[in-house]
């Protein structure tokens, strides 16, 4: 399978562009904790290190989904705010456009329900980016798996 490293620093946000969606990348410069919402009404913590990876996936591309990402990652990242997960069968699941992953490691995938996994090392996404493989580096992320475009811009 290929590899590819990408380098950037922690005021940057990597944007891999798929066909039909877009998922973007940014790094944690502290130690955070996260709380996840599950439809148990239970709320999981999860411990997060510096470098590790704040993923967002949205289902569409453009300056309108990149705009959507950054707030998304603003509100994660700087304001801590939870994770909420619905339930398989949630009709809102259906209109989400963008669905988030914290952690060291994100498996990208394309046959599961927007929203519905605590799972953070698992994230909904377009075809053409299904499959990859995240994990952080010291100095950026690892890639797992055939990227054909991505940029990486200030945040």
């Amino acid at each position: 399978m290929s590899k590819k490293n990408i380098d950037f620093d922690f005021s940057k946000i990597l944007f891999l562009i798929g066909d039909t969606g877009t998922v973007a990348i940014v790094r944690l410069v502290e130690k955070k904790i996260l709380f996840i919402g599950t439809p148990d009404k239970e709320e999981i913590a999860v411990f997060l290190e510096k470098g590790d990876l704040i993923a967002v996936s949205a289902f569409g591309k453009g300056e309108k989904y990149e705009k959507a990402i950054r707030a998304m990652v603003y509100l994660t990242k700087e304001m801590d705010s939870s994770i909420i997960v619905l339930d398989k069968d949630h009709p809102s699941s259906k209109r989400l456009d963008l669905v988030l992953s914290v952690g060291e490691k994100i498996r990208l995938n394309c046959n599961i329900t927007p929203g519905t996994h605590p799972e953070q090392d698992v994230l909904c996404s377009c075809n053409s980016l299904s499959g990859l493989e995240i994990n952080k580096t010291e100095n950026g992320v690892e890639i797992e798996g055939i990227l054909d475009n991505y940029k990486v811009e200030e945040f």
